[in-house]
Order: structure tokens, then C-alpha cells, then sequence
């Protein structure tokens, strides 16, 4: 099939007017060519209060001793175009293993770099790395696909490109049960439509992609928070999971009905959940302790991300600076690089005032022991990060984000009381420093990241994500039963 190029032209075109527009400041409303930019974030008021009545028990809640002793496999596809996938993924995984130990086992499978034949489609997330870099080249791609045309063809090309081959994937044995999986979940945008097509086709042994045809259950966790890309929403889905009500809309937008929808939060990781095995959290002085940081000092914590982006090293000069100037008691500051050894070997040699205690860190595993540790977060707009930091009661400070998706997390955070966003350090140490002097204004967000947490997600999604591959084999198993009788 060829795609008429001066259709592709104006995809590109309308997509990059978009994107430059969206990287102008951002103003909350602001309108583009595809409707809002920022979709409307009005409903964090009286958030849990709205959201509750969405957080309803499923048509089943699974139980690990009402089933019988058979296993369950559920393939997880994702990308590692930024961490926030394969970490729900893992959370996911985790998850069922502490419900449901032995009996549910996760394949997950990074579908593009694992089985997309052709490049660029195999080297994504390399491609995504350098244009996290770029933001404006990540912007021209996104909008560029967001529209109707773009969307259809993304769709078009994946399907000619990659149908055989994310059938082969579907199709491979999950777990050690020598067969496909019993359920898939996507926690990935571009992981909904031809995945849902090839899942029919081999539901039907080849006899249609019409996604109406599928019989293996297909569920869409959204790891997005306050905006996320159109193809996250594919009304095939047997379910699909949204973590706040601007996506339920958006996801309503693109014809998933109220039926199809379950409300929980972000799948986050482990270290973060609510209901702990080691009990109830330890207290700030004692995390600080154990981390070897100064229990009595306020603390600020600086992160950029697994791969430590958006100007670390600026960002955390100017915060340094300004604590050390502006503070009538020393405090401290810890800075989490991630993979940017470049960063961190930049702060590691800076001479700093005797007012701030500065603590350099690379990648680390215990970011929940980190957050729990500090007063303020300073970090950019993921939603994962953002999420974990209001479970932790964490005041955020917003520096940076990819236009797009990540553009709603910022009215999201605003308009929930607990953060600010800007872009530019001198103003990033100001305002942090004033929070740190204000013990009230602390107090005050500290409660609005709580009020907007949602510690069980995780697990919440977990149990319903069971109940769905549950009832499902054994409905199938029934079937059987019937027929060989």
C-alpha cells in the first residue's frame, strides 16, 4: 500500500505547528489546532471525593484460595521509551506475586525492540532517548500523530510493518506453561491496535483482525497522569485502566464506554505501596539516619530520571547557592543523578558553602527511602515520579517536561495544591528556598500531595486485572468441559 506523500507532508506540517506552539510557556487552556492542548484539570477539586465513586468492587474480586490450583499467564507489553513502562510493568508483576504467589507468572516483553522487523521501529528507544534530549523533535512526532490522519497512519504502518511479527509474539509460550498467555496487558500507547488485531486473528486461526472477534482477554493500564496520546484508548479493550478523571474523559473521547473503564491511580512500584510486609514506614529521622544524611536538617532531594535529564546540573548549582546564601540554618541537599555519570561527576567536584550539606547520588534502588527522607522534591513532570512523590506527602517543583503527554501533569500538580513548575533555576532555587522557610506552606501542600494519593493502586489494579483472567479461563474451561462430555 502507498501512502500518498503529500498526505505524510501535511501530517508532518500540522504536527509541527502544533508542537511549536506547546512549547511556547505553557498556559493552562491554551487551544491548538486539535482542540486543547491541556485538557481541563478542573477536576482536582474534591478529587478523592469524585473519584471514589469510580473505585467500585469488579463484576468478581479475585481470591488466591477460591480458585483452583491451576497457573495463569498474563504477557505484559511495553517499550523502555522511559522507565515509567517497564516499572508499572514490574509493579504489576510484583503485585500478583504478592496476592497471588505462585499462581498468576508475567511475561513482559519490550515488543518493539524484541520483535519490530525493521528500523526505525526496532531502535525506538534509542531514537526516544535523543529526542527527550530535543524535546521539540519529540513534540513534531507526537502531535504529527495525534490528529486523525496521523493516527490512522500510525495504525497503517504499524499494522503492514509489524502484524506478523507482534503475532509472533503474542503467540509465543508465557511462563512455563508451554502456551500463550492467558490475558495481555498493555502499559504502553503504541501497544493497543495492532496487537488487539493480531490477538483476533489468532483467536479466529486466521480467519479475521476484526478486534470484535477476540476472545483472549486484552486490558490497557494507562501510565500516563494528566495527558496522555490518543492511542492509549482502543475501544476493543476488554478493560481499560485510567488513573485519573481527565483520562477517563480522554478515553471516553475516543468511544471506551463507562463499562470498560476501572479507576485506581498509576501502578507504581513496590516501595511505594500502602500495605507493606515490613509494616508501618519508618519516621524522616530515622530514613536519614540509615541513609547517612543529617536527621535535623531540612532537605531538599533533586532528581532528573533514571538517565538524570533536563539540566540537573544548573538546577541543583542555583539551589545549592541559594540555601547556602539565603537560609538562617544550614540544610541540605541530595541530588539523584541516575545514569548521568557526566552530572554527577560535575557536582561530585564542586567546592560548596559551609551553609548546605550537599549529598551526590547515581542511580539508586530505594528512591521510596529517598522521598520519604526530604521535604521538597525537585524533579521533572513523569507521571510515575509524580505519583510516588504525593503517596510520600512530597511538595513538587517542576523543571521540566515532554511536550505532549507530560504538559498535563503540570496543571494536574498545580491545581492539586501540592507544587509549581518552572524552567528556569534561579526562580527553581527561589522558590524552593522559600517552601523550606514557610513550615506552614510546607505543612499545607505536604497534606494536598496526600489528599491526592493513591497508595493501593497498584494492587487494587492487580486484583481486578486477576478477577478479569479468572473468570475468563474459566469460562473457557467450561466450554471444554461441556464439549468433551
Amino acid at each position: 500500500m502507498k501512502i500518498p506523500k503529500i498526505f505524510v507532508a501535511c501530517t508532518i506540517l500540522l504536527g509541527t505547528c502544533q508542537a511549536f506552539q506547546n512549547a511556547l510557556p505553557l498556559q493552562h487552556g491554551r487551544v491548538g489546532f486539535f482542540g486543547p492542548a491541556n485538557l481541563d484539570t478542573s477536576f482536582v477539586k474534591n478529587r478523592r471525593q469524585k473519584e471514589d465513586k469510580y473505585i467500585t468492587p469488579l463484576f468478581i474480586r479475585a481470591s488466591s484460595d477460591s480458585e483452583d490450583g491451576d497457573v495463569y499467564t498474563i504477557q505484559i507489553l511495553m517499550s523502555d521509551t522511559g522507565g515509567g513502562h517497564r516499572a508499572s510493568a514490574n509493579a504489576l508483576r510484583d503485585a500478583f506475586d504478592v496476592l497471588y504467589p505462585g499462581k498468576i507468572q508475567c511475561d513482559i516483553v519490550d515488543i518493539f525492540t524484541d520483535y519490530a522487523p525493521i528500523w526505525p521501529l526496532n531502535d525506538v528507544v534509542a531514537l526516544y532517548k535523543i529526542m527527550a534530549k530535543y524535546p521539540i523533535t519529540w513534540a513534531m512526532l507526537y502531535y504529527s500523530g495525534a490528529n486523525p490522519f496521523g493516527l490512522w497512519m500510525g495504525k497503517t504502518i504499524l499494522e503492514l510493518t509489524c502484524f506478523d511479527a507482534f503475532k509472533k509474539c503474542l503467540n509465543r509460550p508465557s511462563g512455563n506453561t508451554g502456551k500463550r498467555a492467558d490475558m495481555v496487558v498493555s502499559v504502553h500507547p503504541l501497544c493497543q491496535d495492532v496487537p488487539l488485531m493480531a490477538l483476533a486473528d489468532l483467536d479466529t486461526n486466521g480467519a479475521t483482525r476484526d478486534v470484535s472477534a477476540r476472545k483472549t482477554a486484552f486490558c490497557t493500564v494507562v501510565t500516563d497522569l494528566g495527558g496522555a496520546h490518543p492511542t492509549w484508548f482502543n475501544p476493543g479493550v476488554s478493560k481499560c485502566f485510567v488513573p485519573s478523571d481527565v483520562l477517563r474523559q480522554a478515553a471516553k473521547d475516543r468511544m471506551l464506554q463507562d463499562s470498560q473503564l476501572i479507576q485506581h491511580g498509576l501502578p507504581i512500584r513496590r516501595g511505594f505501596w500502602s500495605s507493606n510486609a515490613s509494616g508501618q514506614p519508618k519516621s524522616r529521622e530515622i530514613l536519614r539516619q540509615e541513609l547517612g544524611i543529617d536527621p535535623s536538617l531540612p532537605t531538599a532531594l533533586v532528581v532528573g530520571g533514571g538517565d538524570g535529564m533536563g539540566g540537573l546540573v544548573s538546577i541543583a548549582e542555583a539551589l545549592g547557592e541559594k540555601l547556602e546564601s539565603d537560609q538562617k540554618k544550614s540544610s541540605q541537599l541530595v541530588v539523584v543523578c541516575g545514569n548521568n555519570q557526566q552530572a554527577k561527576q560535575a557536582l561530585e567536584g564542586k567546592s560548596w558553602g559551609s551553609g548546605v550539606s550537599v549529598h551526590v547520588k547515581g542511580f539508586v534502588e530505594n528512591m521510596d527511602e529517598w522521598m520519604r527522607a526530604s521535604d521538597v522534591l525537585v524533579t521533572k513532570a513523569g507521571p510515575g515520579t509524580i505519583a510516588e512523590a504525593s503517596i510520600c506527602g512530597l511538595p513538587c517543583l517542576m523543571f521540566s517536561y515532554l511536550p505532549g503527554q507530560e504538559a498535563g501533569n503540570i496543571p494536574y500538580v498545580e491545581e492539586a495544591g501540592f507544587g509549581k513548575y518552572s524552567g528556569q533555576p534561579d526562580n527553581i532555587a527561589s522558590t524552593v528556598s522559600g517552601w523550606l522557610k514557610s513550615p506552614e506552606m510546607l505543612k499545607n501542600m505536604q497534606q494536598s500531595a496526600l489528599d491526592a494519593a493513591r497508595p493501593e493502586a497498584t494492587l487494587d489494579i492487580a486484583r481486578d486485572l486477576a478477577a478479569i483472567v479468572f473468570a475468563t479461563e474459566s469460562k473457557k474451561r467450561e466450554k471444554v468441559a461441556v464439549l468433551r462430555r
